[in-house]
């Protein structure tokens, strides 16, 4: 506690002010006295992105005579889907590029980029050739 002395009008009065920046963990403390602090062990998700039902749609295609790989369809976040974007750059060791909803990845991997969603529970629907 801080004790301030403050003068107004000849009278001295007492404020007595709490710590302004008290932690998280203290807080809880007073206002929970009677819990037992656990470990908690968190699960097991692949790569913490949302899952969905419907099946993200795995496309190739031919842009100015270079093959890419375009997934779309994914409703989840879009933090979500840049982040499944940068791991599937980072596994084939390829470029690519969030845009509009989309993962376009430089070259045909499909089926690689098919087998890595499956092995982390998305449905994947394969479109053209």
């Amino acid at each position: 506690m801080i004790v301030m002395i403050l003068t107004n009008q000849g009278f001295e009065t007492e404020y007595f002010r709490l710590k302004l920046k008290m932690d998280l963990q203290e807080q809880l403390k007073n206002l929970f006295p009677d819990h037992i602090k656990e470990d908690v062990v968190p699960s097991e998700q692949a790569s913490g992105v949302w899952m969905q039902d419907d099946p993200i749609v795995c496309k190739y295609e031919k842009r100015k005579g270079k093959p890419i790989t375009i997934l779309e369809g994914y409703t989840g976040a879009v933090e979500d889907f840049k982040a499944l974007a940068k791991e599937l750059k980072q596994k084939l060791s390829v470029g690519g590029s969030f845009k509009d909803d989309k993962i376009i990845i430089q070259g045909d991997y499909r089926d690689k980029i098919m087998e890595m969603l499956k092995d982390k529970g998305f449905n994947v629907k394969r479109v053209g050739g």
